[in-house]
């Protein structure tokens, strides 16, 4: 078995990969090697899997409905063994709605980071490419967009939208591109006038096709890494929308709308806040030691270990 492995490990960290698939998954495996070599990356990397994992079997894992309560019996009662984590102000299980609540949680920041992402991707790229007039329009409406807090700005179009997990994402989606364009921008101007780009435009490339297929690809790594890192402020962002009621409406089991509710116990009654606050820690700090370990592992400069 140690032979078939040391083999399959000499095959992967080959100088002279014989095909394309040979040297992507050496490329690979040197990539996860670093990443690996990171034990705080990979606790951040085990709570977003758990996370995920919790979110898929939400249906088995919650002891109760995340919806029902029981006033009469069970309302604010302390931890204990039939409610690990009390209850609330409706009598509802607090576990069961933060377990619930773990799917708004991935919803948001999936969906923002698809929406928010190829945005800045496109923007930043197509300025850096083009120059001259559109880089400059193009850099402006990003300055602009940029000028304003995020939670502010998110507000503003919320308020517009009106209240509603689905504008919330919209609005935190719309906020949330600028950096990535910065980025993609910053990279597409550092191969711009590379040997690589000049030969495929001899090749008779259009612009769209530099840019889409050998632009694009380049700014990609860096892109994932800074969406990594932007995960926790998006889960605040929906925190703080829903804390405000702009976000996901009463009875949806959002970790922020749950906080806002628990204020009005936070004295007497202090778990009721604090279980999804101490929610969004966790899941908070899983991102950002997840982007840290992604940010070692995808710098190109780091080599192999």
């Amino acid at each position: 078995m140690s032979e078939t492995m040391q083999t399959r490990r000499d095959w992967l960290l080959s100088e002279r990969p014989a095909s394309r698939l040979q040297a992507r998954l050496g490329r690979a495996y040197l990539t996860w090697r670093r990443f690996t070599a990171n034990k705080l990356a990979v606790i951040g990397l085990l709570i977003i899997l758990a996370l995920c994992l919790v979110a898929a079997l939400a249906d088995v894992l919650a002891p109760y409905s995340p919806y029902i309560g029981d006033l009469a019996n069970s309302r604010l009662l302390f931890p204990d063994a039939n409610h690990w984590l009390g209850t609330d102000g409706q009598g509802r299980d607090i576990l069961s709605r933060l377990i619930y609540g773990s799917r708004l949680t991935l919803q948001v920041v999936v969906l923002v980071a698809i929406i928010a992402a190829p945005i800045g991707l496109l923007v930043g790229t197509v300025a850096g490419y083009a120059g001259g007039w559109v880089d400059a329009v193009l850099m402006r409406i990003t300055d602009i967009f940029l000028a304003f807090p995020k939670l502010v700005l998110a507000l503003a179009f919320v308020a517009a939208l009106g209240p509603g997990i689905g504008n919330a994402i919209i609005a935190i989606a719309i906020t949330s591109w600028p950096p990535y364009a910065r980025i993609a921008r910053a990279e597409t101007l550092t191969v711009r006038n590379s040997d690589y780009i000049a030969a495929v435009q001899l090749m008779g490339a259009s612009p769209t096709r530099i840019v889409l297929r050998h632009i694009m690809p380049l700014c990609v790594s860096s892109l994932i890494v800074r969406v990594t890192l932007d995960m926790a402020g998006i889960i605040l962002t929906a925190a703080g929308l829903g804390f405000l009621g702009l976000g996901a409406q009463p009875p949806l089991p959002e970790w922020g709308a749950m906080i806002a509710a628990g204020r009005l116990f936070i004295l007497d009654q202090w778990w009721v806040a604090a279980a999804p606050g101490f929610a969004i820690l966790i899941v908070s700090l899983g991102f950002n030691l997840l982007g840290d370990g992604l940010r070692d592992a995808l710098d190109p400069r780091g080599g192999s270990q």
